[in-house]
């Protein structure tokens, strides 16, 4: 693999200054929107399209210090580039019910309404599933299920359910298991179950709540980092049939897409965002080398056990 120091990968990924959209300017002027894990990765990509879009965004996220950083980062590109959109900081851990609550009512408080909310707050850590400790199991699943729930719950009840709003929720890559993965992927699945069911329930409401599903190959400094190694991405984009991989634009667009006009009447779907990843390998996985697993057939049972065999073992 090739070796490539922090700071060339932060070049390679980050271009803070340098931000467009397909979508019109001011598409999104007047609305209000919530972007969970809004300082870093995808998070960071979603804010900021939505902040060129002309949306009030507030960030929120369990890691003071990341959430600073992206918050410097956001700001420095809003006054180098004149843009007049309106940025707000606040600290969340989502696993935690007071806070959420108190996340939802400050900037109902603070901007008068909540017209979106991105729940892209998540974490989880590589390990065979037989190696995974039940604090750590919690922890994933409380993050990432139960923590997209209350934060779904408590935008409804506060605000979506008498005003309407429109709602985006994570998954991933789990589509065929998710092996190193699996707390995450059970967890996601579960997002998308969810999805599928609010969209149902508060349809009423005028509320759609719809999901994405970004690859593994969704290169970003963040990910190479919660993976631990900055060469992750490497040779990923063969294995996938559109023969390289994706950015975080690319799944900022899609997010603003289901929050649009043009999806008025899409929810409960979950868009794949994987350059047709799911349905062709995984790419970040391989079977060890093993012998053959046994096989059955009515004459191996027999010319193993003799006619003893032809009774039943049930």
């Amino acid at each position: 693999m090739s070796q490539r120091s922090s700071s060339t990968f932060e070049n390679e990924c980050q271009k803070p200054f340098a931000l467009s959209s397909v979508f019109r300017p001011g598409l999104f002027e007047g609305r209000v929107a919530i972007v969970t894990g809004g300082g870093t990765g995808i998070g960071k990509a979603i804010a900021k399209e939505l902040l060129f879009l002309g949306c009030t965004v507030v960030i929120a996220s369990r890691k003071k210090d990341r959430l600073a950083s992206g918050a410097e980062e956001i700001r420095t590109w809003l006054t180098h580039t004149g843009q007049q959109a309106t940025l707000h900081v606040l600290q969340c851990n989502i696993r935690n019910e007071e806070e959420v609550k108190s996340l939802i009512s400050t900037t109902v408080l603070t901007y008068g309404k909540l017209d979106f909310l991105i729940n892209n707050g998540g974490g989880q850590f590589i390990s065979n599933t037989a190696e995974i400790r039940l604090k750590g199991w919690n922890a994933v699943v409380e993050t990432n299920l139960t923590g997209t729930f209350l934060m779904c719950r408590e935008a409804y009840n506060q605000w979506m359910k008498h005003h309407g709003g429109v709602i985006v929720n994570m998954a991933m890559d789990m589509w065929k298991g998710s092996p190193l993965m699996g707390h995450s992927g059970a967890a996601r699945a579960g997002v998308v179950n969810l999805t599928k069911t609010l969209g149902v329930e508060w349809a009423q409401s005028n509320v759609r709540v719809n999901c994405v599903a970004p690859g593994s190959s969704i290169v970003s400094p963040t990910a190479a980092a919660n993976y631990g190694d900055l060469n992750v991405f490497d040779g990923i984009g063969a294995t996938i049939p559109m023969k390289r991989t994706g950015t975080v634009e690319e799944v900022s667009s899609a997010v603003c897409f289901l929050l649009s006009p043009g999806a008025s009447f899409i929810t409960g779907e979950t868009i794949r965002i994987d350059g047709g990843q799911s349905f062709y390998t995984t790419p970040t996985y391989s079977l060890p080398d093993s012998k053959p697993t046994d096989k059955y057939s009515w004459q191996s049972c027999f010319d193993a056990e003799g006619p003893e065999a032809a009774k039943s073992k049930l």
